[in-house]
């Protein structure tokens, strides 16, 4: 059979998937309560298939960019009912479309926010500089450890 061919008869440990994708035996018990994953049994060990491994992928794919968990069973469906993946890409294409705009419009709100703090704290440090220039180092020492804060978070030091 074709699809034999095009599908490794490897599995893997919940442990193996957890190491693989950085992410929690919890979450994987997660996803399989919720219906998106079906590992097989051995005793009261999970073996998990290569489909579950890129069901798996997909899963975390789809919430890294934001998408609901039923979105993410609905877009993983499609392929039970279509190996093509056909009906899952057209279903996929629109669902990614939507979040795009979802995601410009909360990215404008977070301009947006910044931009009015930004005009706040001009604000406040030309008000301290009339009243109490004393207190600006210690704003700007405060600034200094926000961004070493950020620094820490963009490089994955958190």
């Amino acid at each position: 059979m074709p699809t034999d061919l095009r599908r490794p008869l490897r599995t893997y440990t919940i442990r193996q998937l957890c190491l693989e994708f950085k992410c929690t035996p919890r979450a994987l018990r997660f996803y399989e309560d919720k219906g998106l994953l079906t590992p097989a049994r051995d005793g009261m060990n999970r073996v998990y298939s290569y489909r579950d491994r890129a069901r798996l992928q997909l899963i975390l794919r789809g919430k890294r960019v934001g998408l609901s968990l039923s979105e993410i069973g609905e877009i993983l469906d499609l392929y039970e009912a279509d190996e093509s993946g056909a009906a899952q890409a057209a279903k996929s294409l629109r669902k990614f479309k939507e979040r795009i705009v979802a995601l410009e419009q909360q990215k404008h709100d977070i301009d947006a926010a910044i931009a009015q703090l930004q005009q706040g704290i001009s604000e406040m440090e030309r008000r301290l500089s009339e009243t109490r220039p004393d207190l600006l180092p210690r704003a700007a020492d405060y600034d200094q450890m926000l961004r070493r804060r950020l620094d820490d978070l963009e490089h994955g030091e958190a």
